[in-house]
């Protein structure tokens, strides 16, 4: 497997590959709540793209992983009491971390949640933060797995979900 950084001549394999979750994960007893279009949108997976943040797994020329790291939250994370004070340069964030469910179960979100921690401990960061949906318990059971603390649960807007629960989460480094 290789996991690089997406370049713009990837970009419809990259929509490809979340909508494919999407549809896979339509029947799924744990949905990420994503709809095509919405989230993750055309212009956030080509802004993201564009600046580098965007990091893919391939298995061969299958894309099996993909997520957005960066400086962003939505509103509402200023709210919570975190356990150490940083300013958004100094946190990176995860967004639409998202494993094909044919190679679900073979330890890949673990690997890039590892991917994500040791990218943010190279360029500095004091902690990794990421909030996941209410009812979206195998994500939360990773998280916690793999030593990420639980912080609140709050209600945030994505304009995929709505107002909705979310519990956030924080690694420090």
């Amino acid at each position: 497997m290789e996991l690089h950084t997406a370049n713009e001549t990837e970009w419809e394999k990259v929509r490809d590959f979340y909508w494919q979750l999407i549809d896979s994960m339509d029947s799924a007893l744990y949905k990420p709540g994503w709809k095509k279009g919405i989230y993750p949108s055309d212009e956030l997976l080509m802004r993201s793209i564009r600046r580098k943040e965007l990091y893919v797994l391939l298995s061969g020329s299958t894309y099996a992983a993909a997520m957005i790291l960066n400086h962003k939250s939505t509103e509402g994370y200023e709210k919570i009491q975190w356990s150490i004070s940083a300013n958004p340069r100094e946190v990176t964030v995860v967004h639409a971390l998202g494993v094909l469910p044919a190679f679900q179960g073979n330890g890949i979100a673990k690997f890039m949640v590892r991917e994500a921690i040791r990218t943010a401990g190279e360029n500095g960061q004091k902690a990794v933060r990421l909030d996941v949906l209410g009812t979206n318990i195998p994500a939360q059971k990773l998280y916690s797995s793999m030593g990420f603390q639980y912080r609140d649960t709050i209600q945030l807007f994505y304009e995929d979900t709505g107002l909705t629960d979310y519990m956030l989460y924080e690694y420090l480094l």
